[in-house]
């Protein structure tokens, strides 16, 4: 079976970053084709487009790169395993193995092809712990290497989803569940270097990291976890279709800078 997930692997001596993209996959498995609606599943909406290629020169830094190869519809693997709810203030989210996208449409051609819990079970074996599994693998690897370790969640959204907030998304979000996931100076060093930019920065507000963020995130064990999510605008077209090299490489200056000081911090 091929893995759920790919790897981009360093171009240079290995650091103690990982760099995780859960959401840019847009494919789906052959036995899940027809379940799905035609036009909906040829450009599922929800997708974080193109984050895993912004963030193509974090190899060249000794970074590992893992993004999903499959469409967060199929199951979302920023989402709790057993379904718990992530926010409790009546925002729109959707779940583990979501029916609709972030707009409300339904994905699924009939009811009939929703997931049952034997279905939801089936995905989260094949398609949703790999991805967990390689990145414990990762981690543990440049923990005993370095005996340290930042993982960094990567993450996009449309500038506006009134489903979920009414008002624009600020054009940075750095969540560590307000500060359970990650050292202080490594949060402090990040949103520093981040706010060096042009870009409006907000921290753990609306967002304060998904379930990647907060399972994987034991500082206390000397491994860290950070998620950033970003308009989508900051680096694709005002349609937020196409990617836009001129825009990506505006936010690559602010986001190399961060890396680099980070690594620094790290030793």
């Amino acid at each position: 079976m091929s893995e759920p997930f790919i790897i981009i692997e360093p171009k240079t001596k290995k650091v103690p970053f990982i760099l995780s993209v859960p959401h840019c996959g847009t494919e789906f498995p052959e036995e899940l084709k027809g379940d799905y609606v035609p036009e909906m599943m040829a450009n599922p909406d929800d997708t974080d487009w193109f984050v895993h290629e912004l963030y193509n020169f974090a190899s060249e830094m000794g970074i590992t790169i893992i993004y999903a190869k499959y469409s967060r519809w199929v199951i979302d693997l920023n989402r709790d395993p057993e379904s718990a709810p992530l926010y409790d203030d009546g925002r729109i989210i959707t779940g583990l193995t979501t029916t609709t996208d972030f707009f409300g449409k339904d994905i699924y051609i009939s009811e009939d092809k929703i997931p049952n819990q034997a279905e939801v079970e089936r995905r989260l074996v094949k398609y949703y712990w790999p991805y967990y599994q390689k990145i414990i693998s990762l981690l543990e690897e440049r923990k005993r290497e370095f005996g340290k370790v930042l993982l960094w969640d990567a993450h996009s959204i449309r500038r506006s989803v009134p489903t979920i907030r009414k008002e624009f998304f600020p054009d940075m979000i750095l969540g560590n569940n307000d500060g359970k996931t990650a050292d202080s100076q490594l949060i402090s060093t990040t949103l520093s270097n981040l706010c060096s930019g042009e870009f409006e920065v907000s921290h753990n507000t609306p967002f304060k990291g998904g379930h990647i963020t907060r399972f994987f995130g034991h500082p206390e064990s000397n491994i860290h976890a950070l998620q950033l999510e970003m308009n989508k605008i900051l680096y694709m077209n005002d349609e937020e279709m196409q990617f836009n090299e001129v825009r990506a490489n505006k936010v690559r200056i602010v986001l190399k800078k961060t890396f680099s000081q980070l690594l620094k911090q790290l030793g």
